[in-house]
């Protein structure tokens, strides 16, 4: 990625404390050379991601645009499904007391996109926005096997796979038996491949077309495993993706 494109992102992020800044603000936050800032400074402000605000000669300081507003609303309606299954994620969450997340797929790995916590003293903590690889995790894995045949192909032909936890899939050989099983159970499972000590179940969320749009998934801790409690939570799920997926117009 440009250096120069990564340095106007993280001039953009200066502002998470203040609403508006001067340059010479920006600098010190930065901590970037100030003929390189102002540089940044005036693309930004070309595009409309900044507006200067200039009160006099003296003082004057520059605010997110309203284009970032813009940006971030097309994000959201791209995210319009998670608005949709939230009540229903809570639900779920509510009704079993364990961790409720949703991954989607973003370039050739997915993102945690929605999470709601459990409140028991032990348990898996999951950051919104927190990637993963498609090979590990029961949410990636069922997108995984949600690709296009061809789709599917090309990722494996430029995946090298890396171990996360001594139970990760480590061979493409083992990763397509998988991607074959959970096709024809047409949910996913996952025993301490990704966090460890922890087992995950997930079902796809899927539009009017039938394209998976994302995973919906409970993860537990390992310890409160058992046969009885994984088939009440992979009917609780199934029911839960279900039904948002017939919200988003989903009749198959």
């Amino acid at each position: 990625m440009s250096q120069s494109l990564l340095k106007a992102v993280g001039l953009l992020d200066c502002f998470h404390s203040k609403s508006e800044l001067s340059l010479i603000e920006l600098v010190e936050m930065s901590q970037l050379p100030k003929t390189t800032v102002f540089r940044l400074v005036l693309s930004l402000e070309e595009a409309g991601l900044l507006v200067r605000v200039k009160r006099s000669s003296h003082d004057v300081k520059y605010r997110m645009g309203l284009k970032l507003l813009e940006l971030g609303n097309r994000v959201s309606e791209q995210l319009e499904y998670r608005k949709i299954a939230l009540p229903y994620m809570k639900q779920l969450n509510e009704k079993l007391n364990e961790l409720v997340h949703m991954v989607a797929i973003e370039g050739n790995e997915a993102v945690y996109v929605e999470k709601l916590d459990s409140s028991k003293p032990v348990r898996l903590v999951i950051k919104v926005g927190k990637r993963s690889p498609l090979y590990a995790g029961s949410g990636p894995k069922m997108l995984l096997a949600s690709m296009d045949d061809a789709v599917l192909n090309n990722y494996l032909e430029q995946l090298e796979i890396q171990a996360i936890t001594e139970n990760t899939i480590t061979s493409k050989e083992a990763l397509l038996e998988e991607i074959a099983k959970i096709r024809e159970r047409g949910y996913s499972v996952s025993k301490a491949e990704h966090f460890k000590d922890t087992v995950g179940f997930s079902f796809p969320i899927k539009n009017y077309n039938g394209t998976t749009l994302a995973a919906l998934g409970i993860s537990i801790p390992i310890t409160d495993y058992s046969k009885d409690k994984e088939e009440v939570i992979i009917e609780e799920i199934r029911k839960t993706a279900q039904h948002i997926s017939t919200l988003l117009g989903y009749s198959g």
